[in-house]
């Protein structure tokens, strides 16, 4: 009873990370091609490549095999390291810069006057 509960659970993690996977392939698709270049981080095409076999090894192989925990760093590497570079060059969804402690989402707080 305990192996089949632990294999329902490492289904379900597989195929949460499968769909992330999923969801960092859209988001790799859909940066442009010269934000790859200006933030030194090989060709759009090879990071296509790398996330749509991540995608289909997370989808296809059973979890505890070699290749998916590939794919799963590859995964991981665009997260934290393209993803955020390439949201830097293209002037992504940023932290603002030289704004007051008092500025809101729709520019500075007055206080209600």
């Amino acid at each position: 009873m305990l192996i089949y509960g632990f294999q329902s659970i490492l289904s379900w993690v597989q195929l949460a990370l499968g769909v992330y996977a999923a969801v960092m392939l859209i988001d790799a698709a859909m940066r442009r091609e010269d934000a790859y270049r200006a933030a030194s981080k090989q060709t759009k095409g090879m990071w296509l490549i790398f996330l749509a076999i991540a995608t289909a090894l997370l989808f296809i192989l059973p979890f505890m095999s070699f290749l998916p925990i590939i794919g799963i760093i590859a995964v991981i590497v665009y997260t934290v390291d393209v993803r955020p570079a390439l949201r830097e060059v293209s002037g992504g969804s940023g932290p603002r810069r030289g704004g007051s402690s008092s500025d809101g989402p729709y520019g500075p707080y007055n206080g209600g006057r």
